[in-house]
Parts: structure tokens; C-alpha cells; sequence
């Protein structure tokens, strides 16, 4: 059963992987990165002021922990598994599409910004509830893409990323019960 599980989230990854273009190949190292996404950023945090307005500084520290506890958290568990990356894998390494040669630490599951992405949007989920479904696609929307933009650049395999996003729900959910306690 493991072998099936490995060799599906292999062939899941590569059929991924290969759809590439030079168009997504420019823009997808761009996309994952923290600034491409401030207006949304500025705008989830309007909606928590909004719903929170003088408990706003105690939420931003929450996710701030929140993010030290995911990246800390997915950095462990990756130098205690040691799965390669795709990048990294002997078996595969040279069938993987990685951009600008960037090809990442040498071990990848979990994901770290699986764990991140998936940690806020989980802490602004169980914050924001009951949310417009607005909000909760843009929230999900917006960390399967980046989770997407790992395959696509040949960071992580799929299990990489899910793993990584259950990591960032555990945590998420955790500190937004105590976050919740608070405002």
C-alpha cells in the first residue's frame, strides 16, 4: 500500500510538473512570494477589524505565532522524515521542471508554505465565522494556489503539500481557540 501511495503521488506530481510554460514560468516564483499578495492580505485584515476592532493587535500577534509555530513546526517534521524533494530525488530529479535552477532545501515534506498558507487561512476561517463565501473561497483559493505554484516550480510532491496544510490546520486550530478566548 505505501508503494502505491509513493509511486501515485509521484506520477501525480510529474503529470503536474510537466505542464509548464515560459509565460507561468516568469510569474509563478513571483506568485509565491509574501508581497504579491498584500491587497488581499489588506483586506482580511479589514474584515477582522471590522469584526474585532480593538482586539486587532492581539490577532496580529496570533498569527504571527501562528506562523512561527507552522514554519518551525514543518521545518522539524522535514529534518526528521527526510523525504527528498522532487528536485532531489535520484529517480527522478532529472524529469523535474524546476525554474530559474531553484531547486530548494534538500528534503520537503511537509511543505512549509503548505503549513503557513494553510495555518492562516484555518486561523482567519475559525475567526471570521460565520464569512460571506467570499471570504472562505478567497481564503482556500488562495492557499491551494500556492500550494499549486510548489508543484509547478518543483518544490513538492502533493503528500509534501498535504501534509504541510494538515500541520498549519492543527496549528491554526489550537491557537484560535486560545485566540478566541482573548477577543
Amino acid at each position: 500500500m505505501r508503494e502505491f501511495l509513493e509511486n501515485t503521488d509521484r506520477n501525480l506530481f510529474l503529470y503536474l510538473n510537466g505542464k509548464h510554460s515560459a509565460f507561468f514560468d516568469a510569474i509563478m516564483p513571483l506568485i509565491t512570494e509574501f508581497w504579491a499578495w498584500v491587497p488581499l492580505f489588506i483586506w482580511w485584515g479589514w474584515l477582522l477589524y471590522k469584526k474585532y476592532p480593538k482586539k486587532l493587535l492581539i490577532i496580529v500577534l496570533f498569527i504571527a505565532g501562528l506562523i512561527l509555530a507552522t514554519d518551525q513546526g514543518a521545518n522539524g517534521i522535514k529534518n526528521t522524515v527526510k523525504r527528498y524533494r522532487p528536485s532531489h530525488n535520484p529517480e527522478i530529479g532529472a524529469q523535474v521542471h524546476v525554474v530559474n535552477n531553484h531547486k530548494g532545501g534538500q528534503y520537503g515534506f511537509v511543505s512549509n508554505h503548505a503549513a503557513n498558507v494553510f495555518g492562516v487561512a484555518f486561523f482567519l476561517f475559525f475567526l471570521l465565522r460565520p464569512a460571506k463565501k467570499i471570504v472562505v473561497a478567497s481564503l482556500f483559493a488562495w492557499a491551494l494556489f500556492i500550494c499549486y505554484t510548489r508543484i509547478y516550480l518543483g518544490m513538492h510532491y502533493p503528500a509534501d503539500l498535504a501534509g504541510g496544510a494538515t500541520w498549519g490546520f492543527i496549528c491554526a486550530y489550537i491557537l484560535s481557540r486560545f485566540c478566541l478566548k482573548l477577543v
